[in-house]
């Protein structure tokens, strides 16, 4: 069966699409999508004034994010906030670069991929002071150089007597889940 080849208009329409219902895909991943050059991608993405994703998602994350993570500064979390709901849930990307990353062998050093998590269950609470008190994690797989970490988190439990709020996070490349971890998180008792 031959496929018959998109004009560029449907092209640059279902690109537009694609981006809105997935803002984590790279160009890469959408030349590969639409049987393309990235060079193809980056051309269409330049004439639909869609900035490269990096940028996209900075300006969301400094609009958005900026006055509502209330424990620690924005450039002190680790990855870059995409969606938050204090005490409820958040998002964060972290994409494992040359720094992050053994020389011999070009995989992550885990403290970068559970800082990610620490500071995602950090940034969540609504509260001045959080702290991890007790965290307990587990890596299921090792996460290489150039791979994207989609680090989710999600508030289990408030206890405000104690002072203590349970966040679960869990982290994945390409939807395989590559680290899982329960935060006890101290917060001041007045919140």
């Amino acid at each position: 069966m031959n496929k018959m080849r998109r004009t560029k208009k449907e092209r640059q329409q279902l690109l537009s699409t694609t981006i809105k219902e997935n803002p984590f895909i790279t160009d890469e991943e959408l030349a590969e999508k639409f049987q393309v050059s990235v060079q193809t991608i980056r051309l269409d993405r330049l004439e639909l004034s869609i900035p490269e994703l990096r940028e996209r998602i900075k300006n969301v994350a400094e609009k958005r994010y900026e006055d509502e993570v209330r424990s620690l500064p924005l450039e002190e979390v680790i990855g870059e906030i995409i969606d938050i709901e204090l005490d409820q849930s958040a998002i964060s990307i972290f994409d494992v670069k040359e720094e992050h990353v053994f020389k011999r062998n070009k995989i992550a050093r885990g403290h970068h991929v559970f800082a990610q998590a620490n500071s995602l269950a950090v940034a969540v609470i609504n509260d001045e002071l959080a702290l991890t008190a007790k965290a307990n994690i587990q890596f299921k797989r090792s996460v290489k150089q150039n791979e994207r970490v989609i680090a989710k988190a999600r508030v289990l439990k408030i206890d405000k007597e104690h002072g203590r709020t349970f966040v679960e996070v869990n982290s994945s490349v390409n939807n395989e889940l590559v680290f899982t971890g329960e935060f006890e998180m101290y917060r001041s008792k007045n919140q």
